[in-house]
């Protein structure tokens, strides 16, 4: 599972990472980097299939075009890389509603005895990378449209499955080609996708208090020292 996450770097390294520029009317409206601890519902960087060239501020959680209210967005934060095609949520947008999600680390939480301690996972060869999701727009009832996505998770890579045992989609810039091409099928495109490289991860311990959404400092970041008991 992937529920929290960070893009610290400026609007500028971002554009230049991917070759798009933000649409300067939504980086005014929802001012959101730097973001050192980014939460489910709230407004993130996606670039989709369809507008490759610009970045767009969807929310995070996927709100199917069916649903009558928001709720369903805390329940699809993240897709099963093993049942996109099953899905009625996920099966038509892996077809022609993929994007990429730029972040440059995300936490996870490991037990540790009877507490838990949270970790920040980033890549050694990408200051910034990309998850592979699936995007929709949902209008309310009062014609109000919602763009949102989700995260597509699968099994982690064994460098990292000691904290837990999912990982969001990590991909490599070649990968990100592919996933954004919708000349490429569903399960062709799905077979892309494997664990991130074991040499290129990278994970620390920080802070517990990025499991609260009000927190939101540099310091969240921070490597901190944990420390070990008799059966670390």
């Amino acid at each position: 599972m992937c529920g929290r996450s960070s893009l610290t770097k400026t609007e500028k390294e971002i554009e230049e990472r991917f070759n798009a520029t933000f649409y300067s009317d939504e980086l005014e409206r929802y001012n959101p980097i730097p973001n050192y601890n980014i939460a489910p519902t709230q407004y993130c960087a996606v670039i989709t299939n369809m507008d490759r060239d610009k970045i767009n501020l969807f929310k995070w959680g996927l709100i199917p075009h069916w649903s009558t209210d928001t709720k369903s967005a805390f329940r699809m934060i993240n897709a099963r890389i093993e049942t996109l095609q099953e899905k009625p949520a996920f099966k038509n947008l892996i077809q022609s509603h993929r994007c990429i999600v730029p972040l440059d680390g995300y936490y996870e939480w490991k037990k540790e005895g009877k507490t838990k301690q949270a970790y920040r996972i980033t890549t050694k060869d990408q200051a910034i990378f990309s998850c592979a999701g699936l995007y929709t727009k949902w209008k309310s009832p009062t014609n109000d449209t919602v763009h949102s996505f989700t995260i597509i998770t699968q099994n982690a890579s064994s460098s990292i499955a000691h904290i837990h045992e999912r990982m969001p989609a990590i991909l490599t810039k070649a990968q990100e080609s592919f996933w954004l091409d919708n000349n490429i099928p569903p399960k062709e495109v799905i077979d892309i996708i494997s664990p991130y490289s074991d040499e290129q991860i990278h994970h620390y311990p920080v802070s517990n208090r990025v499991g609260k959404v009000s927190e939101n400092d540099e310091k969240l970041i921070e490597e901190i020292a944990v420390q070990k008991t008799l059966f670390d």
